[in-house]
């Protein structure tokens, strides 16, 4: 590396969506209509859930609406730069604020994992362990988990904000992407970037790879006591208290292992945009609905809420 090449980058470009004017138009409001839904849906579950004494009280709605906050952060942190820069000349981040990108990012996304473990786990003791399901999943057990879930997550994100801190620039160069995030910031980077891969194939991939384990082992569980149910009804009804998580794990893991684990492609630049508009955007706006459409406990709380603030 030359070091009298590497200056001060101030900011960065942001590739984007796309380059072409005409899709821009059209992806704008598309994109902007889908994050007004995210906002309106986790907030929605998430006063629901913190209104309602009834839900709050239930472990698998107490997740819930920590994943619905995760989500609803997540997106907030990269889609309103996003759709600024499709309406602006200058598509670009400050050097501080795409830090500040890639350490939420980090944050929030792994944290959601880990709920999404935690609700897992939940699932596991009210399948396979019903009786001792009041023990096992107290309001206090609920917040160490939670706590856990977070705690975790912030000290990995610190970890990679300092060492991407001390990555330095030959000249400022655009990022493939929308939004700034390891590997891309990283690409465009002069600097040796043993240790930081050393990190992402050991730290990382552990702390990507540890809830999901972590949720098949949960499940795997779940499917074998289920199968030893005799009555087809009652299997019915289990397995479809496990349906709306396994559909959230499918879409949101997808994503992020498409992304970080993907192999060799034609056009891997493109497939990556695709990607990450899934995990950031496409599945923040689905969860709600996917929650909320069959969920009677949800729609039984919506009429409370009604009843008590608007009648």
């Amino acid at each position: 590396m030359n070091h009298e090449n590497i200056t001060q980058v101030s900011e960065f470009l942001l590739r984007g969506f796309t380059s072409q004017p005409e899709l821009q138009k059209i992806i704008f409001p598309l994109f902007l209509l889908m994050y007004l839904l995210v906002l309106l849906g986790n907030a929605t579950i998430i006063f629901l859930i913190r209104s309602d004494a009834h839900l709050l009280q239930s472990p698998m709605y107490f997740f819930l609406s920590f994943l619905a906050l995760c989500d609803l952060g997540f997106c907030s942190n990269i889609i309103p730069k996003a759709l600024e820069n499709l309406v602006s000349q200058k598509k670009t981040i400050s050097y501080h604020g795409c830090l500040t990108q890639i350490f939420f990012a980090i944050f929030i996304g792994n944290a959601d994992s880990y709920i999404l473990a935690s609700m897992a786990y939940d699932r596991f003791v009210a399948i396979c362990h019903p009786l001792y399901y009041s023990a096992m999943m107290s309001y206090k057990r609920c917040v160490r988990l939670a706590a856990v879930s977070w705690t975790i997550p912030f000290f990995h994100s610190v970890l990679y904000t300092v060492l991407m801190s001390r990555v330095e620039f030959c000249n400022p160069r655009e990022i493939p992407q929308f939004f700034c995030d390891l590997y891309p910031v990283l690409d465009v980077s002069c600097s040796d970037s043993t240790i930081i891969d050393l990190v992402l194939l050991t730290e990382g991939i552990v702390e990507i790879l540890g809830p999901f384990v972590l949720i098949i082992i949960s499940y795997t569980f779940i499917f074998y006591t289920i199968m030893k149910i005799p009555s087809a009804g009652v299997k019915r009804k289990a397995f479809s208290t496990c349906g709306s998580h396994i559909c959230v794990v499918i879409m949101y893991f997808g994503g992020i292992s498409f992304v970080y684990f993907k192999p060799n492609a034609k056009h891997p630049e493109r497939m990556d945009t695709v990607a990450a508009i899934m995990f950031s955007l496409v599945t923040p706006m689905l969860n709600p609905f996917i929650y909320t459409l069959r969920n009677n406990e949800i729609k039984a709380a919506m009429r409370r809420i009604y009843r008590k603030y608007f009648r």
